[in-house]
């Protein structure tokens, strides 16, 4: 008897085995391995420093707006009022009633996040996302002080020196006066600001105050300054949900190895001895300038933000070499692939840059920084009419909105009550909801139940089908209405009227369906 052995599938066996003990040994978390990122120039660095400067200011200034409403009304642009449950933001005032304006915000906002992450991956992460903001922030105040990227590691690995010292102090105090800063300026937007800065300062603020602007600061401080980049790779959702949101057409920083490989450090010696390199250099620059830490030529990775710092260094190294731009780029995988086919059109699997280059020199390949047309296809589409569509609504509800509202609640115990002169008379708790910061007198009346009269507690006057009522400003007013009609006049045990309020100086009307109840005839 010969036995057959089948050394191939051994191989996978073993192979097999080999990954899933890999992939057990894998822990779920790595400790922090320290970055030092190195001060970069160039287009897409510019373009953070705008959207820093922009948002920072945004986030701190605003509070300290002013916008006159009135006598009546805060003169704060921006203010979250939890004690009389307003939000105010410049001519619009929102109250609780209105939460759906608020949803409707969330969900453009969802969708807006959609579009920019189908088009131009993970944009948002890579410059205007709150930990990216404060990460350059906080590592513009450490090269500050500390210096660019090999001075700063050569400080890391030094002995502890009163230099060493003093450069940390100053760092740290910097980064938790930002901190500071930085929660300071969020209870701003839930109070007047000049007043409870006064207050805070002079220690008489709300015990809430004080304990919101230290948890922001640790929070600031330690995302910041200390955890960097693991909140990106450990703590947010968004990578592990962008990948839903990106196909082909999606413009996502890449490598273009097609153009870069095989990459050599000594470019001329290898074509002197008759081999082929690709334009990377093996430089190392587009690592050296990631605050992920990651090396892009590797592929797309889970930590990238597409901050596109890469580009500018790989750019700039290009420019020293007089070599054309572009070898990390803003690319799609179907420009890629397309780009790799053509490269790879020798049969080979490794592409020949020889083949991308026409005899003077010059790349053949598209090298387009962004292509427009991908922005522009059903998915994108698709979340730009969504998009819009939301906004159209909201803007259709804030216009369209009631100013003046009316609520009526019916007595459940008793629901009827029968008078001496052997009338009905049901009870009802009617709330006027003045929403313009000017005191208004608005007329409530019935409209319907033919016969029967009113009168409300606390306001003068007999009763009769309507009367006329102050209402604050800016204020809900609460009545208890009592409506009476003779036995006469009711044949049903329970009928519909209506509670109808007006303001005759601006011409603006409510309404309210109620029902009078009785007992059966």
């Amino acid at each position: 008897m010969v036995t057959v052995y089948d050394s191939s599938a051994a191989v996978e066996r073993i192979d097999a085995q080999a990954i899933n003990s890999a992939h057990i040994r894998q822990p779920l978390y790595a400790p922090r391995r320290k970055i030092f990122p190195k001060r970069v120039q160039g287009t897409f660095r510019r373009f953070k420093w705008l959207v820093m400067l922009v948002t920072l200011g945004i986030y701190y200034l605003t509070p300290w707006i002013r916008w006159d409403r009135g006598p009546h009304a805060p003169d704060q642009a921006v203010l979250v009022d939890l004690a009389n449950r307003r939000f105010y933001f410049f001519l619009v005032e929102i109250w609780p009633q209105e939460f759906w304006l608020i949803a409707g915000l969330l969900v453009m906002a969802g969708f807006g996040l959609f579009l920019i992450t189908s088009a131009v991956g993970r944009a948002w992460c890579g410059y205007a996302c709150p930990q990216t903001v404060w990460v350059d922030l906080f590592l513009a105040v450490e090269r500050w002080i500390e210096g660019d990227r090999n001075a700063r590691m050569k400080l890391d690995a030094a002995h502890w020196s009163a230099r060493k010292i003093v450069m940390r102090v100053g760092k740290h105090t910097i980064w938790l006066a930002i901190a500071m800063a930085t929660g300071g300026a969020w209870i701003f937007y839930f109070a007047d600001a000049p007043s409870l800065l006064d207050s805070f300062i002079h220690g008489t603020a709300a015990p809430v105050a004080y304990i919101t602007v230290a948890v922001l600061t640790a929070t600031t401080y330690t995302f910041g300054g200390l955890m960097r980049e693991q909140v990106c790779t450990y703590m947010c959702p968004w990578p592990r949900i962008q990948a839903a949101m990106l196909d082909e057409n999606s413009l996502t920083v890449t490598y273009n190895d097609w153009r870069g490989e095989p990459r050599s450090r000594h470019a001329k010696k290898a074509v002197a001895a008759g081999r082929t390199v690709g334009d990377c250099v093996d430089c190392n620059a587009c690592v050296a300038v990631c605050p992920m830490g990651i090396d892009i030529r590797d592929g797309q990775q889970l930590e990238c933000i597409t901050c596109a710092l890469c580009i500018d260094a790989c750019d700039g190294v290009m420019d020293k070499l007089g070599r054309e731009r572009g070898l990390i780029s803003y690319t799609t995988l179907a420009d890629y692939n397309a780009n790799m086919a053509i490269a790879s059109a020798n049969g080979s699997t490794a592409p020949d840059p020889a083949r991308i280059r026409d005899a003077d020199g010059k790349l053949r390949l598209d090298l387009s920084l962004f292509s427009i047309r991908s922005m522009f296809r059903f998915r994108t589409a698709a979340y730009l009419l969504a998009w819009s569509l939301a906004g159209l609504l909201l803007l259709y509800g804030l216009l369209m909105r009631d100013r003046l509202e009316v609520n009526v609640l019916h007595d459940r115990n008793p629901q009827f009550v029968l008078l001496s002169d052997g009338s009905i008379r049901n009870g009802y708790t009617v709330k006027l909801l003045n929403k313009v910061p000017e005191e208004r007198v608005i007329i409530v009346s019935l409209d319907g139940l033919e016969g029967a009269t009113m009168n409300a507690v606390g306001v003068d006057g007999p009763a009769a089908r309507s009367f006329a009522v102050r209402a604050a400003p800016d204020q809900l007013r609460t009545l208890r209405v009592l409506v009476a009609r003779p036995a006469d006049r009711v044949d049903r045990p329970s009928e519909k009227f209506r509670f109808v309020i007006e303001d005759r100086a601006s011409f603006e009307t409510d309404s309210y369906t109620a029902t009078f109840e009785a007992p059966r005839p």
